[in-house]
């Protein structure tokens, strides 16, 4: 097995190229063509991306999508809409043997959190671990951020970092959003709701659940400065042997596929 990590660093991509990114890293890492890996990155344009088991057409107001001129993917991995804009994305891969990610699905989440962890801890923020919670059957808006999972990060008892992830071909791959600044407002504008009632409550609730990094420091952090403080709290959190690296050849042609295949692809971003 190979013990040292490829880190590849923040760059900001399209968000059909993120998301085969992050699907082409896992399969050639299932093929023993690549190492386990921690990436950043950012979306350019401003991108809304739901999850795997979501319905866009009820869920997303996609002529309102479009008009804002926002992007607009669906990812591999489960979980609610998210609006990606002003935050730091990484996504962390490696095999399902791999002593980082071992173990079931909510042990693994809680593995990980350290390194997320130790990242806020870097920028003076004192988050901590949600404890597990019991499944209930109360009602969530479409959004990601208005209820935190096993294990993922609340600052005084709201969620600071949303994660998902997904186990194929003998791999975990996990990625999520830190935010620097949540505009909520922007979110809603997008998110369908049978009544304008619903939809000021779910608001309402999300803006009493959710927490960013500048909402809870009082110093602006720019995005290299939250970059350097959770790859360091990865490193120091999870014990990781880090080298700086880049993509391979195949796994850029790979994505490249995934792009035109799936992630660009109508019939893979409509088709529930």
């Amino acid at each position: 097995m190979n013990n040292k990590w490829r880190l590849i660093p923040y760059q900001p991509h399209a968000p059909a190229w993120n998301m085969a990114l992050d699907e082409a890293i896992l399969t050639a890492i299932s093929e023993n063509q690549a190492p386990p890996t921690l990436r950043f990155y950012g979306w350019n344009p401003a991108t809304l991306s739901i999850g795997y088991f979501q319905r866009s057409e009820k869920e997303v107001n996609l002529e309102r999508l479009k008009e804002l001129g926002w992007g607009f993917v669906r990812r591999m991995t489960g979980g609610r809409a998210v609006l990606h804009d002003s935050e730091l994305t990484y996504s962390i891969i490696a095999p399902e043997t791999h002593p980082s990610v071992r173990g079931s699905v909510s042990e693994s989440y809680c593995y990980l959190s350290q390194g997320l962890l130790r990242g806020y801890q870097n920028l003076g923020i004192e988050a901590e671990l949600a404890p597990p919670i019991k499944a209930s059957k109360e009602l969530h808006s479409a959004a990601c951020f208005d209820a935190p999972s096993d294990y993922e990060l609340v600052i005084h008892g709201r969620k600071a970092a949303g994660s998902a992830q997904v186990r194929q071909k003998g791999v975990v791959l996990q990625h999520g959003s830190i935010l620097l600044d949540l505009d909520i407002d922007q979110l809603f504008e997008v998110l369908t709701f049978s009544t304008e009632e619903i939809r000021n409550a779910r608001k309402q609730d999300l803006e009493q659940k959710a927490v960013s990094i500048h909402q809870c420091s009082s110093k602006q952090f720019d995005i290299q400065e939250v970059e350097h403080a959770f790859t360091q709290g990865f490193i120091e959190g999870l014990e990781l042997d880090t080298e700086v690296g880049t993509l391979s050849s195949y796994e850029e042609e790979m994505a490249h596929q995934l792009v035109q295949d799936k992630y660009a692809n109508d019939d893979w971003n409509y088709k529930r």
